[in-house]
C-alpha cells in the first residue's frame, strides 16, 4: 500500500495520508482514510506521532489539497518508519 506523507514548509511537522481498512467488515471497499499527524524534532530521527483521526475520502482529499496550497510538500523521507504490510489500497486521486 502506498502512503502519502506531506511535511510543511518549515519541515517540523508532518501528515501522513494512508487508506482505513474496517477490520469488522468483510468488505474490500474502502471508504475511510487514516490520517495520522506528528512533530519532526531532529531530521536524523524518526518523527514523533501525536495522534490520528479517520476521515471520509472527500474530506481527506479536501485536506491533502489545502495543505498543497499551503505549500506542504511531497515526501518519502519517513517511509521507512511507517512500512505496515497490512494495509491495502491508496489515496484516490486530486
Amino acid at each position: 500500500m502506498e502512503k502519502f506523507t506531506l511535511i510543511n514548509k518549515a519541515r517540523s511537522r508532518i501528515k501522513v495520508f494512508e487508506t482505513f481498512a474496517d477490520s469488522s467488515k468483510n468488505s474490500s471497499m474502502i471508504n475511510a482514510i487514516l490520517i495520522s499527524y506528528g512533530c519532526v524534532f531532529k531530521r536524523s530521527s524518526k518523527p514523533v506521532m501525536k495522534g490520528s483521526r479517520v476521515e471520509s475520502i472527500e474530506e481527506a482529499r479536501n485536506e491533502y489539497k489545502k495543505l498543497l496550497e499551503e505549500e506542504w510538500q511531497k515526501t518519502y523521507r519517513f517511509k521507512s518508519f511507517f512500512l505496515k504490510k497490512w494495509w491495502i489500497g491508496t489515496l484516490p486521486k486530486i
